[in-house]
């Protein structure tokens, strides 16, 4: 069988306001997404028989249930009753547990892949319904559009932003989600806002002073960077990222940057790389 290649993107959180705390323990917010063209790379090998599997390359396999490509393929095919199966690699370039959505950027892809492989032509309203039950950032990348976020970050509005060279940074440590949004000093009362107000500069990101407290590294970073240019935490961290209105800009920061981190320069999209061949 042939195999087709796919492409998963990172994203980022432009701010993050926590609006309330539901009675089931998630948090209410209000977010934007924002893609950047520096993905991970999914090849998939349609079989001849019903089984399943995935393989990372650049990481070690996930147990499988915590793979989310391995369970968005099993949810795909609970759901459509299909008896088809699938190979599934994952090269992963996207930093793991660095707030860019990684792994619901390729449970999104693996969605929408597997839909026309195995010719099964749902709706993207479907796929990010499916897509919900895994992960609360998975519904914006099936939809593939930078977008206005609020609810647990399900709740969509379509949005056109300037599309700038980011510089991100992976401080070198890894943030642990439940932590942050556990912490008995985390803003969740925030007043909500509106898009206007965003583009006023009148938001932020909430958890960057817990995580500051929790990791200083981050902190660290995030005021070398704002040296160049305002940095912020893409959701919970670790990545932290500033924008730049050029692409020679940017290098030159990266040029500039401390040993002791990675980072990478990539450019802003309204619209997710992965929708390429579904258009």
């Amino acid at each position: 069988m042939a195999t087709t290649t796919f492409l998963a993107p990172a994203k980022l959180n432009l701010f993050l306001h926590i609006t309330s705390k539901r009675a089931d323990g998630y948090h209410c917010l209000q977010t934007i997404f924002q893609f950047i063209d520096y993905c991970d790379i999914l090849s998939i090998n349609k079989r001849s028989d019903s089984r399943l599997s995935s393989h990372y390359i650049n990481t070690e396999s996930f147990p499988p249930e915590q793979d989310l490509v391995l369970r968005a393929a099993h949810l795909l095919k609970q759901y459509s009753g299909t008896s088809q199966g699938a190979d599934i690699e994952v090269e992963k370039k996207i930093p793991i547990g660095g707030g860019l959505g990684g792994g619901s950027s390729d449970a999104a892809t693996t969605l929408l892949a597997l839909n026309k492989i195995w010719q099964l032509d749902l709706s993207y309203v479907t796929l990010a319904k499916l897509g919900l039950k895994l992960g609360a950032d998975i519904p914006v990348f099936v939809h593939g559009h930078a977008a206005w976020a609020e609810g647990i970050g399900e709740l969509l509005t379509p949005i056109n932003l300037d599309e700038p060279w980011y510089f991100v940074i992976e401080p070198g440590c890894s943030v642990s989600t439940a932590k942050i949004f556990n912490a008995k000093g985390l803003t969740r009362d925030k007043l909500s806002v509106t898009i206007d107000e965003f583009f006023a500069d009148q938001c932020q990101n909430v958890c960057e002073k817990v995580v500051r407290y929790y990791y200083p590294q981050i902190g660290e970073a995030l005021d070398w960077l704002s040296q160049y240019s305002p940095a912020c935490l893409t959701g919970t961290g670790a990545c932290l990222f500033a924008r730049f209105d050029d692409l020679a800009q940017a290098k030159a920061v990266f040029a500039k940057m401390p040993t002791q981190w990675r980072g990478f320069v990539a450019q802003g999209k309204n619209i997710s790389p992965a929708l390429n061949p579904f258009k």
